[in-house]
Formats: structure tokens, sequence, C-alpha cells
């Protein structure tokens, strides 16, 4: 298996070389020159299988160079019980929702099922290659905190880690700058998350400065990410199925609604749909900041400004660019890299592109539909859903299960993805149903514990300094 990237530049990279890469060479991402396909016996097969088990079998299939016994124990150990009590379990919710559990791991976010992999396939990368790597990425609340808890204290890799200034929730900031391991470097910058983004991309793309100062990306540019977060849409589907009769299973879909910012969440469930998991409908969750929502439903897309992107109750997608989508728009166009590269440039010099004609007539073939939740909306979704299931969940989860709702079909299951634990966001829980989350010793620890964070301006030169100055050699 091969990558390339979605502007046509470079040459095709292996999976260890996607991973330590990030963005590619030419400014564009990196995606499998073709999918790989999972057939209806070979689903079945794996029904039994364990989390790490399964882990294996779904990433093997996209990292061909890694042999696969050690791949197995890189998917054990980043899967273990110690760090997972109870990977993805399925809760129905009530009105025809179940909930997919990703928050079981140790930042309580979704984010840890990719990180905790994505930081054991790192350094063993790393310790074959015998370098070193400098990860630079970008937050809005919940990617920070799993990057840094995933690569802490690991030899060849130091992590600088940009988020936006008072624009996550306390316990998010906490979660990031208590850390004190020398290899986490966590830096505030004066501004919103497109702009940590767009920092990020842009030291990626000076070649010479990406070489030289050995730069990576945990972000979702980061293709590992997209391929480990494929596996619980496989889980999922399983789970889901499990009390279906085995006659009625093969081509029995299901629908997922994801709440997106940076789509690549939902990404890997569009290449999840792609490789063969029969998935009606991909229902794409958006917050204010509705630019994906206004694409799906108009073809345009117009990404804000950062004085335009608004600070909500759902911060973590709190986001109007939106990387992941230029995977999404390869497929869109015909895996044409000259398309792509045309759009970015347009996108550029007008500030959109439109693909209304390209929507409409793949539109069933991708399966995506959108919707948007506001403050309100998340504040009634999280005071129905404990209503009728006692089940608290977090804002961004209730924007999912508000934009599912729209969605419910007949016979068709409708899977929610959690997004984070309700306790990193108590100030919203409390408005919703008048409580206060108890913390455990261990989270009242945490936000009591002194933090560690350097605050810069919207500066390249000044993120430049501090990577020079602290980056492994």
């Amino acid at each position: 298996m091969q990558y390339i990237s979605t502007r046509g530049g470079g040459e095709p990279k292996t999976y260890s070389e996607a991973l330590l890469e990030g963005l590619a060479i030419d400014g564009g991402l990196l995606v499998p020159e073709q999918l790989p396909t999972v057939s209806a016996e070979r689903l079945e097969s794996w029904r039994a299988l364990n989390y790490p088990e399964l882990a294996t079998e779904v990433l093997g299939l996209f990292a061909t160079d890694i042999p696969r016994d050690d791949l197995a124990a890189l998917c054990a150990a980043a899967y273990a019980p110690s760090v997972f009590a109870e990977p993805v379990p399925l809760t129905p919710i009530g009105d025809g929702l179940t909930l997919v559990g990703l928050s079981e791991g140790p930042t309580l976010a979704f984010k840890d099922m990719a990180m905790q992999f994505l930081g054991q396939a790192l350094e063993y990368a790393l310790e074959r290659t015998g370098g070193v790597l400098n990860i630079v990425g970008a937050t809005s609340g919940d990617t920070g905190s799993a990057a840094e808890h995933a690569l802490r204290g690991k030899d060849r890799i130091s992590v600088f880690m940009l988020s936006p200034q008072g624009r996550m929730s306390a316990f998010q900031r906490a979660q990031m700058y208590s850390l004190q391991d020398a290899n986490v470097h966590n830096i505030a910058v004066d501004g919103v998350f497109d702009d940590c983004q767009n920092l990020v991309k842009d030291l990626a793309g000076d070649i010479a400065f990406k070489t030289a100062q050995h730069l990576g990306a945990v972000n979702s540019i980061n293709l590992a990410r997209i391929t480990a977060q494929v596996v619980y849409y496989f889980w999922a589907w399983l789970r889901a199925t499990d009390a279906v009769p085995a006659a009625q299973r093969p081509g029995f879909a299901v629908s997922f609604a994801v709440p997106s910012g940076n789509f690549g969440n939902i990404l890997s469930g569009f290449f999840a749909r792609g490789m063969g998991l029969p998935i009606r409908r991909l229902v794409l969750a958006a917050n204010e900041n509705n630019v994906l929502d206004e694409f799906f439903r108009t073809g345009v897309y117009r990404p804000r400004t950062s004085a335009q992107t608004l600070a909500t109750s759902s911060p973590s997608m709190d986001i109007s660019k939106a990387s992941n989508l230029e995977r999404f728009i390869y497929d869109l166009v015909g895996r044409d890299p000259q398309r792509v590269r045309a759009a970015w440039t347009l996108l550029a010099d007008t500030g959109s592109f439109d693909f209304t004609a390209d929507l409409a007539r793949f539109a069933d073939e991708f399966g995506i539909v959108s919707g948007t939740s506001t403050h309100d909306d998340r504040v009634a979704t999280i005071r129905a859903v404990h209503e009728r299931s006692g089940r608290i969940i977090d804002p961004h989860t209730a924007d999912g299960v508000k934009v599912a709702a729209e969605y419910v079909e007949d016979g068709v299951p409708m899977l929610v993805l959690e997004t984070a634990k309700p306790e990193k966001f108590g100030e919203t829980i409390t408005e919703a149903l008048d409580i206060a989350l108890p913390l455990s010793a261990d989270l009242q620890a945490l936000l009591a514990a002194p933090q560690r964070v350097v605050e810069i301006g919207n500066d390249e030169a000044a993120l430049r300094a501090i990577i020079e100055a602290d980056a492994l050699h």
C-alpha cells in the first residue's frame, strides 16, 4: 500500500513514511493510492475479535510495510486494559439512537482512540530509523491533550502544541498545561484554532525548515490518525449487528452521526464506507461555526475569518477551515490532483469554491448529510437525553445527537459517536441539568495543579524561535 498527495507532487510513500511526514511535500494531504476493500465474509470473520485484534486487522490493510507481529504488538500496547478499561461500548439513549463510547481513554476524549496508536507507531518508526521527531500541532481542545498524554516522556519525540488563548474549557487547559514533561511544550496563541492551524501548515510547507528541525504532525492531517479512527467504525458496526440474524448481516446498513470540526473523524467513516462497511449515511453535525454544513447543503465552501469564528459551548468544533476536507474533495473530483490544486488556488484568491454540481451528482454515492446545532439546542439535547436515559452527554456529543435525530430512519440503526466525557464541560452541564458533576480526587488535583505554557501572538517568527531553541536533533 502506497500513499500519494492530493495535489499530485512528490513520490509515493509507505505507511511509516506517511506517519513521519504528516503534510505532503507539495502542501497536499497524503491518501491511499486506492482504499483496501473488505468483503462481507471477511467482515463477519472479525466479529469475535477484541479491539486490539480488530485494530491489527484493519490497520494491517493500510500499514503493509509493518510486519504483522510488530503491528499486533503496537495495537496491543495502544489499546491495553490499562489504557482503555472498556474500549468503545455501545449504549442506547432512546429515540432510535445509540451512543458509541469513544472517551474511555486517559484524556476522556475520542482523540485518545487514534492518538494512543499514533504514539506507539511513531516511537516504533523512529527506533527503526534512529531518528527524532518534533511534533508541531494545533488543537481546539482535545487533540492537544490526547497527543501530549500519548507522547509524553518519549525520548525521540518532542511536542510543540499550539492552542487558542481563552478558547478552551478550564478542564482542557489543565489537561495540557499541567504536564511538566521536558518533551512537552504548550504554546497559547492569541487567536482562534484556525490561526494555530495556519501556523502549523506554514511551517510544514517550509521544506527547508521542516527538514532541518525534523518536524512532524499529529493533527488529523497525519494519515495514521485517520486510519486508526477507521477501526472503531468497523467495531461499532459489528457490535450493532451482533443481534441481527446471521443471514441478514451481509449488507445490513447503519448510519453514523459525527460531531465535526476539522472533518477528520467523519473522513474516517467515509474511508470505512469506501472499504465496504455497510454505512447508509454519515451525518455531519456542526455547531454555529457551520462552514461544513453550508458546504454539504449548498456545494459552496466558504471558510470564515478568525474574527467570524464564534466561541461556542462546544469549543473543540470552533473551526472554520477544515483541513481534511481536501481529502474528500480529492475523491469528489475523481482523484484529479489538478482540480484539487485549482480549487485551493481559487480559495486563496477569492475565499471560496463551488462544487455544487459534483456534490449533486455523487450525493447518494458518498452518503454524507449534515445539520447545525446551536447552544440552545445543546442544552435542550443534554436535558432530553438525561431525562429519557439517565445518561449525561457532553455538548459536542449533544450536537451529534441533535442532528442525528433529524435523519433517523426505520430499520436503520443510528449510531452517534461520543466526543468526550461531560466532566470536561461542567459549566454547560450545570446550565442544562442544574447539577454540578462530581469530580474524582484525581480530576480535582488536575485542575489545581500548576500550569506551564508560553503565550505568543499570532506570530510565525516567535513560533520558529521557540522550536529552534527546544527542538530535538
